[in-house]
């Protein structure tokens, strides 16, 4: 029977803390910093973290350091402009479909 060390249980709360920041956490905060509402970008941040890849939700990472996106001002249109910018269409079609089934509610 294998015993249970001390370092054992010293690294279990590591592993536990490097499972809480989730890509769909952390997507719902690029989103935010990219200019969407902390709502919508809730909504929207599950099923883009299941569908796209983890390169792909690399890409979107991108945005929130974009400058010309205003956090407190910035409309759909202007944020899709910036995901097309991307030139990743499932990036696109994914991120419209989200946003649509968000906003429909």
């Amino acid at each position: 029977m294998i015993r249970p060390t001390p370092i054992l249980f010293a690294l279990i709360p590591l592993a536990i803390a490097a499972c809480a920041v989730t890509p769909e956490a952390q997507l719902r905060t690029g989103l935010v910093n990219a200019g969407l509402s902390k709502p919508m970008a809730s909504c929207m941040a599950r099923p883009m973290a299941e569908r796209l890849s983890i390169g792909q939700l690399m890409k979107l990472r991108s945005l929130g350091k974009v400058k010309d996106l205003d956090p407190y001002n910035t409309s759909y249109d202007k944020f899709l402009r910036q995901v097309r910018a991307l030139r990743d269409p499932q990036i696109v079609q994914v991120t419209a479909s989200a946003a649509l089934g968000c906003a429909l509610g």
